[in-house]
């Protein structure tokens, strides 16, 4: 059964037969059949057919939850014995917010050189992205921000707390500043990521309560872009302190550090709500608490 529950979990993931299949590795006809043959097993209708997928039915709903943990429980089982016999080793896919990634090997760094056996995939994502995606176990933990929007049934580690910094050319006159309220962003011609992204929603909420238009021309869902823009001298971005650390070697640039307005965000590590953990995911988050503990030491 476990395989046709990956089949239905990929279904509902893709909402497409198609695409759902070629996920899978296998022919659309031999997902149909396992979907069909699941429903056999079970007893109830789990999918709307038409002519396409058409949607869960209640019971696929239901179904869809219990997959879930079926089948993470059995990778976890999986996980766990191949490291009794192997020491820790396997794949990790972590989603990371595009403002998190100048941090990200700062976590994965140290990890990877106390565990060698483990290979990882970063992946940049949206923080809604994240949550779904550990959700239908297509990514195995996350860094995200923890203490602004909700996140539901997982555990957190935090990692740092964010702050904001005004990226300019040192050719426009605000660079000559030693700091800025969110205020005197009035008429700067700003850069900034797109509105699907919780730092932009952060901005967004800043930039109001200090009354300043949000009237970006340029929006990217890449930090890699904002900042060529800066680099133009056109343009003026928002980053956070670590994205202007990765920076401070173009001298170039400034980073203006802004103050006020409704306070940093707490940024942490995200995994599943599951115990135990797998032994590469419990790993990740012990070295999650490490670095935690050195960046409160370094502030």
């Amino acid at each position: 059964m476990l395989d046709r529950l990956e089949m239905f979990m990929a279904l509902a993931a893709e909402r497409h037969f198609g695409r759902a299949a070629e996920k899978c590795g296998i022919s659309q006809p031999s997902l149909s059949a396992g979907i069909k043959q699941l429903e056999g097993e079970l007893g109830v209708q789990l999918v709307w057919r038409g002519s396409r997928f058409e949607g869960l039915t209640p019971e696929g709903a239901r179904v869809l939850d219990w997959a879930r943990r079926i089948v993470g429980d059995a990778r976890s089982l999986r996980q766990e014995m191949r490291s009794a016999r192997h020491g820790l080793s396997g794949n990790l896919r972590l989603g990371v917010v595009p403002t998190a990634l100048p941090m990200v090997a700062d976590l994965t760094g140290p990890f990877i050189a106390r565990h060698p056996g483990v290979q990882i995939k970063i992946l940049s994502r949206s923080s809604i992205e994240i949550l779904q995606q550990i959700d239908d176990l297509r990514l195995d933990a996350g860094i995200s921000y923890l203490d602004n929007e909700p996140l539901g049934r997982v555990v957190t580690e935090p990692l740092y707390t964010e702050r904001y910094l005004l990226l300019t050319a040192k050719s426009r006159p605000c660079a000559q500043q030693s700091a800025l309220g969110w205020a005197d962003l009035a008429g700067l011609p700003l850069c900034l990521l797109t509105d699907d992204m919780q730092n932009r929603r952060i901005i967004n909420h800043e930039l109001t309560q200090a009354g300043v238009p949000i009237t970006p021309r340029i929006e990217s869902n890449s930090i890699i872009a904002l900042v060529a823009h800066v680099l133009t001298g056109e343009w003026v971005s928002i980053v956070n302190a670590d994205t202007a650390a990765l920076l401070a070697a173009r001298p170039e640039l400034s980073a203006i550090p802004l103050q006020g307005g409704q306070g940093a965000k707490e940024v942490g590590l995200i995994a599943p709500y599951r115990e135990p953990h797998t032994p590469v995911l419990a790993a990740l988050l012990a070295q999650a608490r490490r670095l935690s503990k050195a960046r409160e030491g370094a502030a």
